[in-house]
């Protein structure tokens, strides 16, 4: 379930002038008012949330079971492949 951003399209309260989120399934109907005060307010969807560091895709046998590429940095402004289908490097040039 995506949280979505709502924030006041005019004057506001406290909780929308400065904007609030709500955790809501896809299907469900966008808010139209605030629910402390009333006042409008438009929905937005919050970036995603990713995890980065000791995740378990950073392992790279794991990375590859599920389908992705890893690649580390071999210098030079080029990166080798650790896991994964992908080319065997990849550079900027």
């Amino acid at each position: 379930m995506p949280i979505y951003e709502y924030i006041a399209q005019q004057n506001g309260c406290a909780r929308c002038a400065t904007g609030f989120d709500l955790l809501q399934k896809l299907d469900d109907a966008e808010l139209q008012a605030c629910p402390d005060c009333g006042a409008p307010v438009r929905r937005k969807i919050s970036a995603p949330n990713t995890i980065i560091g000791n995740s378990h895709l950073t392992s790279e046998g794991h990375a590859a079971k599920h389908g992705f590429t890893q690649y580390r940095r071999a210098g030079g402004g080029v990166y080798e492949k650790t896991a994964g289908q992908g080319p065997d490097f990849i550079s900027g040039d």
